[in-house]
């Protein structure tokens, strides 16, 4: 049993925390396997709605296991261990299937295993990071692996590993530009640097800022919160999210409507729910609200410190 990586559960919230607090949880190979592992069990879990993905003693994870990594190169195994990773991209695929819902059937495909673990999963619920201190090199590719991003003011992000010439692997070149656009990614990636909170809630890194010590609270926060949601409707607009990257217009539109129109009557439902009386004047009923739980979201352009639009 691998106890690096522990899966507590609240509810309809599940946290799955890295818990390595020697190399600041880096991830070593069995480490990679039991996140892995977490995460199918997450998606199997009908009961479980939103996953919370937590380190453990101040830390996210510094990526993969450079000390472990060195001893497998002494020992003449690291090769092994890169085949071992080789996969199809078609088992990333669900089938077609699957579409209407938003959700895969157990049988469905959700993505082989990564080096760092979880990291080729297309999950059919969200999960959320909660980020704090160092989340670089793969940590980092991680938190971006997730679907949205609550971060402590003190943490940080980094391609850490492009000192050491550790490639991206764990699809950071892959979400970092979708996420932050290709300029901001560029410098990230091609230098290497240091990402703080305030910097990276600006460019979309982070979703949310919290004071130090506060991500988990404020992700198990935003977590019930979504869990409050109609699942299918909510689902099912996130993989229409997810699977409209590099589709023409066109087949965009019509993956989304396909998605879409099996959920219809869920709205007919919450509009007759509207006109009891329910969520007027964009209230937010029987859910948490982030604001509640102290959490700083990117401002709008009336806001104090937002900068000036340029002329």
């Amino acid at each position: 049993m691998n106890t690096a990586v522990r899966v507590e559960q609240l509810d309809q919230v599940t946290v799955v925390t890295l818990d390595r607090p020697d190399v600041r949880n880096a991830v070593d190979a069995d480490t990679a396997r039991a996140l892995y592992q977490a995460f199918v069990e997450f998606e199997a879990d009908a009961d479980a709605r939103v996953a919370v993905f937590h380190g453990a003693n101040g830390h996210f994870c510094a990526g993969w296991d450079l000390q472990a990594a060195a001893k497998m190169a002494r020992q003449g195994t690291g090769a092994g261990v890169l085949v071992d990773l080789d996969f199809d991209p078609e088992a990333m695929t669900a089938p077609a299937g699957s579409a209407a819902e938003g959700q895969p059937p157990a049988s469905a495909p959700i993505g082989p295993i990564g080096p760092m673990g979880p990291s080729r999963l297309l999950l059919s619920k969200p999960v959320i990071a909660a980020v704090s201190g160092a989340a670089v090199a793969g940590g980092m590719e991680l938190a971006l692996w997730c679907d949205l991003r609550v971060m402590e003011e003190d943490a940080y992000f980094g391609v850490y590993c492009r000192r050491f010439g550790v490639p991206l692997i764990d699809g950071g070149t892959v979400r970092l530009p979708r996420l932050v656009g290709m300029g901001h990614a560029m410098d990230l990636i091609l230098t290497g640097r240091k990402v703080e909170s305030a910097e990276a809630l600006w460019i979309g890194l982070a979703n949310r800022v919290v004071a130090t010590g506060q991500a988990r609270a404020a992700a198990v926060a935003l977590a019930q919160q979504l869990c409050g949601f109609p699942q299918a409707t909510m689902n099912a607009d996130r993989m229409s999210a997810y699977r409209q990257w590099d589709l023409p217009l066109s087949q965009a539109l019509h993956q989304e409507w396909e998605r879409g129109k099996h959920r219809i009557g869920d709205g007919f439902e919450g509009a007759a729910r509207f006109a009891d009386g329910q969520g007027r004047h964009g209230k937010f009923q029987e859910v948490v609200i982030p604001a509640a739980a102290g959490i700083q979201s990117v401002p709008d352009s009336t806001s104090p410190g937002f900068p000036p639009a340029r002329e």
